[in-house]
């Protein structure tokens, strides 16, 4: 990479890189550094009166530097926080040679650079626990600068806040906010003590296949994608139901799985195109008892994460403490709507949508229009955990039928915060209704609606051996991390979130600047010093693109040929 491509902190690193091997210390050791304590132990454990930590050894990432002649002060950041450094010139140098202090920690150190220090801990005389440093290694140079956030009297300033920035870069979001890793710490806790809870049960975690032939389990639009070496057409799994219940055929009783699905959909706050889900299935039960598990499930987080059933949630408090409430989902809309829906066909629906003001288009069957009138009128009122039960039976491809209502099915939803958050049936088992269901979802796909499931012929063929009574639920993990962390968006939630693709600025091309009689050698000048644009050149001065362009090259040391004045106008002209 040449120096006009750079900064002129990066060229200055670059140098410090430089000298620092030609005074014979590798900026990039292979040898293992030996950490014996984090920063967070000695911050919570150290006593003064016990005289404990007095051989550390501790690493991370230098985060400032307080220069005092002989003697400094410094802080180092590791994985649990940060601590005070203090340096003295004669101690990590004992003998003549000063150059350790003098010139690499000095003058040849920057903040991001990780280092590593041995030495024992005190207290300063303002009171702030500290490691005397003894030893001072450089562990990797960082040639890049951080982004400087400074903090006077308790407000921060320059703070790397904006989002685009955070999600695309989330390394540095992770460095310069380290209040963030908080969240995944916390996204980590809700699995492990998802999976301490089914495991507790007996059940079996599980692996399905993400590449599958036929993409089925939910009515979603999938990505595809092609095997050479079988050429067949292969499509990312937009659900892992259909074979976790091929497993309960097989005479397991409980499974489960931690999914990474993927869906062709739009982004927003509560959408991902990649995204994590728990799905879980138990014979002999059906979706009443499985409410209750999933109620005892997600008031478990809630203790194990803030000790507590309420959560913080923006300016509401969302209470996840036992039992949550339950109306089905014809009752929601009649309570929201006045409209009682119960009994009607596919074009008294539309009828009654056009009434209520709700928007559908020919594609959608009645299970569809049904759903839209409940997400457009009811879903965003349930701001406290409420099962919504019983959906329609044309809305549920792959759930069994109300025992006491066939127009129904014994499914629900958990609503929390106007969004759902997971799904249950009690799953249908009957494999003749089955294959009626999926010829039901291709009369649809074939009306143009592109979210409408596939046939799984290997699946009915499954049921067709016999599934025992069954009872499925999935819950989305992005969103109870959500929940759970007074996160707003999605992406705040995934350590790489899809990002569209950064974007460039406009530029002419060279060309274009070549035919105004600029060398090709200055065109990039031009770039970095923002003149992207050959309409741009027209608004300048001469005299100061002349001083403009002959300051860049001296700071920068091009050894470029500077142009004449003359010259300059003439490109101008």
């Amino acid at each position: 990479m040449s120096n006009i491509e750079l900064s002129e902190q990066e060229i200055f690193r670059r140098n410090s890189l430089q000298k620092l091997r030609e005074l014979g210390i590798n900026p990039y050791p292979a040898n293992e550094f030996k950490v014996n304590v984090s920063t967070r132990q000695i911050l919570e454990q150290y006593d003064p009166e016990k005289n404990n930590f007095q051989e550390v050894t501790i690493a991370g990432r230098l985060m400032s530097q307080r220069i005092m002649g002989k003697a400094s002060f410094a802080e180092l950041q590791d994985e649990s926080g940060r601590i005070q450094l203090y340096l003295n010139r004669d101690e990590i140098c004992p003998g003549e040679d000063k150059t350790l202090y003098n010139e690499v920690f000095k003058k040849l150190m920057d903040i991001g650079d990780i280092i590593g220090v041995t030495g024992f801990v005190f207290i300063t005389q303002m009171g702030e626990t500290s490691v005397h440093v003894k030893t001072l290694t450089l562990l990797s140079k960082s040639i890049k600068p951080l982004p400087v956030v400074k903090e006077k009297e308790g407000v921060l300033y320059d703070a790397f806040t904006d989002p685009e920035q955070r999600y695309r870069q989330r390394y540095l979001d992770l460095i310069v906010n380290p209040q963030v890793r908080e969240v995944f710490v916390s996204r980590t806790k809700i699995i492990n003590n998802m999976r301490e809870f089914f495991n507790s049960k007996g059940y079996l975690e599980v692996e399905t296949p993400i590449l599958q032939p036929i993409p089925g389990g939910a009515a979603a639009r999938p990505f595809i994608t092609h095997h050479n070496a079988l050429n067949i057409p292969l499509y990312m799994r937009i659900a892992n139901e259909l074979y976790l219940k091929r497993l309960i055929v097989g005479g397991f009783e409980g499974v489960y799985e931690f999914a990474k699905d993927f869906r062709n959909e739009g982004m927003d706050r509560t959408h991902n195109p990649e995204f994590t889900v728990m799905e879980i299935y138990v014979a002999y039960k059906d979706y009443n008892w499985m409410m209750e598990m999933t109620e005892e499930m997600i008031e478990r987080v809630a203790l194990a994460l803030h000790g507590k059933t309420e959560v913080q949630l923006g300016d509401k408090v969302i209470d996840f403490k036992r039992p949550f409430k339950r109306i089905t989902m014809l009752d929601s809309i009649k309570e929201f709507t006045g409209v009682d829906i119960s009994g009607m066909d596919e074009q008294q629906l539309r009828t009654a949508c056009k009434e209520m003001g709700v928007e559908v288009d020919e594609t959608m069957g009645k299970g569809k229009i049904i759903d839209e009138i409940f997400g457009e009128k009811c879903e965003g009122h349930y701001i406290q955990p409420t099962f919504i039960l019983d959906y329609p039976v044309e809305m549920s491809p792959l759930c069994k039928k109300h025992r006491n209502n066939p127009e129904l099915t014994e499914r629900f939803e958990l609503m929390v915060n106007g969004k759902e958050l997971c799904n249950a049936y009690s799953e249908l088992n009957d494999p003749i209704d089955q294959l009626d269901r999926f010829q039901e979802q291709m009369r649809l796909s074939e009306k143009g609606d592109d979210e409408a499931m596939f046939i799984d012929m290997d699946f009915v063929r499954s049921l067709e051996y016999g599934m025992p009574p069954t009872s499925g639920m999935g819950i989305g993990i992005d969103r109870l991390t959500m929940l759970m962390t007074n996160s707003p968006s999605i992406q705040d939630v995934l350590l790489f979130p899809q990002m569209k693709p950064e974007k460039k600025a406009e530029e002419d091309p060279s060309a274009m600047f070549e035919a105004l009689g600029i060398p090709a050698e200055w065109v990039e000048v031009l770039r970095k010093l923002n003149y992207r644009k050959v309409a741009q050149l027209k608004e300048v001065k001469g005299s100061k693109l002349f001083n403009d362009l002959c300051g860049y090259n001296k700071k920068h040391q091009l050894g470029l040929a500077n142009p004449a004045m003359e010259e300059v106008l003439k490109w101008l002209n």
